[in-house]
């Protein structure tokens, strides 16, 4: 393996899968408010005070709205009453996560369908990464995710700052197993371009080969990876 793409993958497998950061149970008995409501899952309080003109949009330290707070809490009701009573569902938080991606990471699947739903942006450019949900979801084996991001148009050929899509990720950061390799027949079945490199020149095929993951190398060599 080249170099900077061993550490690269050193780094980023280090990390915690989400790279995000839910709020704490210390965070949580502290929070007043909108926060606390969102995080009670309390529609009525959360009616009321946006009827008394509370800010929608307040942050804690951690520049997460109540929305954040709701959708990391998968408190479904709640995030479904802020959206509802106009939260923005586009706001980032301070690692640069959207509710899209904070459901995705998640395998939130109804969660995810409230944000999408609520108008929140598949497009989006989220993380430190400069990726999107699909790759989050993509690096996590959660399937269904990728398959309803897909259905939103979320795009299927981005590439982050560490030079990967969420084709390649599905590789480099999976294990071969069911969940990263449906993914992959996912991403491909979608369109997903099977050539794109990584940043030192190698393909989704030799990836995949190199690792030994025989199903995802028959997926990609019959939509005619090189």
């Amino acid at each position: 393996m080249h170099v900077l793409a061993a550490l690269l993958l050193a780094l980023v497998t280090t990390l915690p899968a989400s790279a995000q950061i839910a709020p704490t149970e210390a965070e949580v008995r502290a929070y007043g408010g909108l926060h606390a409501a969102a995080a009670r899952g309390d529609i009525a309080e959360i009616e009321k005070r946006i009827a008394s003109n509370e800010n929608k949009e307040v942050t804690d330290s951690r520049q997460r709205t109540p929305l954040h707070v709701a959708v990391y809490l998968q408190k479904h009701d709640a995030a479904r009453a802020l959206i509802r009573l106009g939260a923005d569902p586009n706001k980032l938080e301070a690692d640069r996560y959207d509710i899209i991606t904070i459901a995705a990471v998640a395998n939130d699947v109804p969660m995810l369908r409230i944000a999408i739903e609520g108008g929140g942006n598949p497009k989006a450019v989220t993380s430190r990464y400069d990726g999107t949900a699909l790759i989050a979801a993509a690096h996590l084996g959660h399937a269904e995710v990728v398959r309803m991001l897909i259905a939103a148009k979320a795009p299927l050929d981005h590439v982050n700052n560490l030079k990967w899509t969420a084709l390649i990720e599905s590789i480099v950061l999976g294990d071969g197993g069911r969940n990263h390799t449906e993914t992959l027949r996912a991403l491909v079945e979608a369109g997903a371009d099977v050539n794109i490199p990584d940043g030192s020149g190698a393909t989704p095929l030799k990836l995949a080969k190199g690792r030994g993951y025989r199903e995802m190398v028959a997926i990609l060599e019959k939509a005619g990876a090189k």
